[in-house]
């Protein structure tokens, strides 16, 4: 295989270009940008939320900053589904120009416009589509295809245009007997393959799981056998967007006497806009407000709480700390209703053991089948594959296993191996004739949110940050007279989050006194060669004497 060409030719005319700026390597910031003729469609346009190696970020966008001097050409975003995976960054999209057109199912938009009022954007360019329905925008015709999913109103798009046609799945799996009775449409995926798929994107997620997703509603006895089981307080944690499994729980609280409490800002908010529009039903009766839940006894309520993948400001670590008004009590059951996402392992189970002991009962999926994925696992890809017989494939959605084991189940069904295309996030790939092929590559790389700081947060000051969360930092403080090349006053060394002995720098201050006076007799008269001086010192006695290495402040002062 020759090499890739690091950037990419000028786009021929008639020629379909994709760009991945997310989503190909992580389970997080989906986003794909779709070119023809001077023209840009996006894909979906979400977050990826950080790890313990990233402190201090909040979000990850994706590769928002390849559409910069570009934005103009944009004709559409076109979101799959209501996930922040998929729709947690069309805020910071938006904030660059708020008048592009957004394309999404009524709940999936419902979720973005609730995030678009508290960024202070309007919402006036929000367009509600359905499955089989069609829009043309600019050179792209999108087709949206109904597909099951763990949250309602989810849909594949077809994407037709002079180059070729494309299918994107988005997510996906094959429920056959779904709560809602919404089927993934496999009649309109065979109407779109006989009439010619020239790459299918297709999520990845599961690909490395053999046979078939398990039915959602085969959950429902393991969450009622934790109803049954439940002496005093239920807990239930899960995504904020799960709105089938807040479902499940409301049904079972009203069957076995309970009021449910929804906490957490992203879940009150959600399942406010999924019961105004429908898509939740809400028992009566069965609601109650956190400022009453003190007034009924425990084992009649049920907590309906953020938090299970163990994020710091959930309200279920905040319970897990005890730092929230809902305390967990000895006796109470904690349900953890989701599946981990790779990298949050340690978070949760930080908040498990913090709930452990508290005294409560943690069931999770490890123990209990209380959840399952809403991505289809193998043999779901295998029939789409079959049914759809795309002349390329690119696998999306995924980490690089995923992706490869997603691209080995396309070859197995008879695409041939130079079809499929295993890309990173920034590959540049060209479909014309049928054919696509990597031609160059761009820049996806993490853009950074911090607070209300976007973007300005680099790799080398998470390394600072890290280092300091780690090592903790020595600051050394002196002052010279660079005139008369003396020392007139410290050094000075103080640590922070290193070791708390008082007598700790009593030997090595003497060694920088030294240091700096020799350098200063030898004719050194830059306070920054001086500050090195200082560095170097205390650098090499803090690795001798202690085998660690934090962060050193030298702070050299003319005077």
């Amino acid at each position: 295989m020759s090499p890739i060409p690091k950037l990419p030719p000028k786009l021929a005319a008639d020629t379909l270009r994709i760009i991945p700026l997310g989503g190909l390597g992580d389970i997080g910031r989906n986003m794909s940008a779709f070119e023809l003729n001077g023209e840009i469609l996006l894909v979906d346009c979400g977050v990826l939320f950080p790890e313990d190696s990233q402190p201090g970020v909040d979000l990850i966008l994706p590769g928002l900053d390849y559409l910069d001097g570009r934005l103009d050409d944009v004709v559409g975003l076109v979101l799959t589904h209501g996930h922040e995976d998929h729709i947690g960054a069309v805020p910071y999209l938006l904030r660059r120009r708020p008048n592009i057109p957004v394309y999404g199912s009524r709940l999936t938009l419902a979720l973005v416009a609730a995030k678009l009022k508290e960024h202070r954007i309007g919402t006036e360019h929000l367009h509600p589509v359905s499955d089989d329905q069609s829009v043309t925008l600019g050179g792209f015709n999108c087709t949206f295809v109904a597909v099951t999913h763990s949250i309602p109103d989810a849909l594949a798009v077809a994407i037709k245009t002079r180059a070729g046609t494309v299918l994107h799945t988005g997510d996906f799996k094959m429920d056959q007997l779904p709560l809602d009775g919404r089927l993934t449409d496999l009649r309109a995926f065979a109407r779109i393959g006989e009439a010619g798929v020239d790459l299918f994107m297709t999520d990845s997620t599961n690909a490395e799981v053999s046979g078939f997703t398990p039915l959602e509603r085969d959950v429902t006895p393991a969450i009622e056998r934790v109803f049954y089981n439940a002496k005093a307080k239920l807990v239930v944690a899960c995504f904020a967007s799960h709105i089938h499994r807040v479902q499940q729980i409301l049904d079972l609280a009203h069957k076995h006497g309970r009021v449910v409490c929804f906490v957490g800002r992203s879940m009150v908010r959600n399942m406010g806009v999924a019961s105004d529009l429908g898509y939740l039903k809400v028992p009566n009766n069965t609601l109650a407000a956190l400022e009453d839940i003190s007034k009924i006894p425990d084992n009649r309520v049920v907590i309906v709480s953020t938090g299970s993948q163990g994020e710091p400001l959930s309200a279920l670590s905040r319970m897990a700390n005890r730092s929230h008004e809902i305390q967990i009590n000895p006796g109470d059951t904690v349900l953890l209703a989701s599946s981990l996402i790779p990298g949050n392992e340690n978070s949760v189970f930080r908040v498990v053991n913090g709930l452990v002991k508290l005294g409560a009962e943690v069931v999770h999926k490890s123990n209990a089948l209380v959840h399952v994925s809403g991505h289809a696992s193998s043999g779901e890809l295998l029939y789409a594959y079959n049914i759809v017989k795309p002349k390329c494939v690119m696998p999306v959605h995924g980490e690089p296993r995923h992706l490869v084991a997603n691209a080995e189940l396309a070859k197995a069904t008879g695409v041939p191996a130079d079809r499929v295309i295993i890309a990173e996030d920034g590959d540049v790939i060209d479909l014309a004739n049928g054919r696509a092929r990597v031609v160059g590559k761009v820049d996806a790389s993490y853009i950074f949110v911090d607070g209300s700081t976007v973007g300005d947060v680099s790799e080398s000051s998470l390394t600072d940050r890290r280092l300091l969360g780690e090592e903790g930092f020595i600051s050394i403080v002196a002052a010279v007279n660079l005139r008369e090349s003396t020392l007139v006053a410290g050094p000075d060394l103080h640590a922070r989050g290193f070791l708390e002995d008082p007598h700790l720098f009593d030997e090595v201050t003497e060694s920088v006194r030294a240091a700096l006076v020799s350098a200063l007799n030898e004719g050194a008269d830059d306070v920054h060669q001086l500050s090195q001086v200082a560095r170097r010192t205390v650098g090499r006695w803090v690795a001798k004497a202690y085998r660690a290495r934090p962060m050193i402040v030298p702070v050299v002062i003319a005077v």
